[in-house]
């Protein structure tokens, strides 16, 4: 067998990376950019930071931001989860008068602006019902027929002066976001496999306990980012509570005290810059979140794949 000499065998390949000009011409395009905006912020007068940054901390402002946006982000949040939980649940009933009654929710609150929705509850409410009565259904009627002195009325709420409150705007940003979260809750439960329910109703769980212990800590993964992107949003929404209209709110404050000290940008970059404080914030609980509840899912990095035991020896 002939052995090839050295010669005939091929060198060391010396590889080059591929030249891409455009992204070293996008990279100076996009530095460019930055810095004539960088410019433009330090070198226009009209921005006014530091009468922004009195305007952020005026007592107005700092009670809007605590009552109207934080307060309010929170209660909208807690009944849009808790509601569209149980939506969820409802759309995937095998009852179809319950699948029903959850689809028409669903409908009817993604199709109506939130801004159009608050304005309705503000005036339109207490104009088509002075007051709600709660009690037995009918009552008041079958007390009339019967002649009694007692409606079975057991409580009378006055609707104009409820529709001007934060409950009322926390309502009804509560009642919107369920619509949303709904699909955000069915996709997760979607997203848990069958046999997992199967197996639970095989370990003797009802219907109701596999789902609070095994479906939905699973569709959490799937639930936790897209819930956290509504209450980002949220955060954002409570701006349209002037159409209550309520005025211990963030954008409101600032906005009036632009209209008053003609101050007008200083006061929306006031704003801005309360919205953009809370939603990073809102973003660093929403990474740990996902962190936590998408623990055993995906891939791992190689240092812990390969993460040699405590205590272990060797080479």
């Amino acid at each position: 067998m002939t052995i090839p000499s050295t010669d005939d065998r091929p060198g060391l390949i010396d590889a080059r990376p591929v030249p891409h000009p455009g992204r070293w011409v996008a990279l100076v395009v996009i530095l460019i950019l930055i810095a004539m905006m960088i410019s433009s912020f330090v070198t226009n007068p009209r921005w006014d930071f530091a009468k922004a940054l009195e305007i952020m901390v005026q007592t107005p402002v700092l009670e809007g931001l605590v009552k109207g946006t934080i307060v309010g982000t929170i209660g909208a949040m807690i009944i849009g989860v808790i509601g569209g939980v149980l939506i969820a649940i409802l759309r995937l009933s095998t009852n179809p008068v319950l699948r029903g009654v959850s689809f028409v929710y669903t409908w009817f609150f993604r199709g109506i602006p939130r801004l159009v929705l608050l304005a309705m509850i503000g005036s339109g409410v207490g104009f088509l019902y002075n007051r709600l009565d709660f009690g037995l259904p009918f009552g008041q009627q079958f007390a009339s027929f019967l002649g009694l002195s007692q409606d079975f009325t057991f409580f009378t709420l006055n609707v104009n002066q409820f529709s001007s409150t934060l409950l009322a705007g926390i309502v009804g940003l509560g009642l919107s976001e369920a619509a949303y979260m709904a699909e955000i809750a069915r996709a997760g439960i979607l997203s848990v496999d069958k046999g997992q329910a199967e197996a639970a109703a095989a370990l003797g769980m009802s219907r109701s306990q596999s789902t609070r212990r095994v479906v939905l800590p699973q569709a959490m993964r799937v639930i936790v980012p897209p819930t956290g992107n509504e209450a980002i949003a949220m955060v954002k929404d409570t701006s349209l509570l002037s159409a209550i209209p309520i005025i211990t709110e963030l954008f409101y404050q600032t906005s009036a005290i632009g209209n008053r000290t003609l101050l007008i940008m200083p006061a929306f970059v006031a704003a801005t810059a309360w919205y953009l404080i809370i939603g990073s914030v809102m973003m660093v609980g929403q990474y740990f979140l996902e962190k936590r509840f998408g623990r055993g899912f995906g891939t791992q990095s190689p240092n812990k794949r390969f993460a040699r035991p405590a205590g272990a020896g060797g080479a």
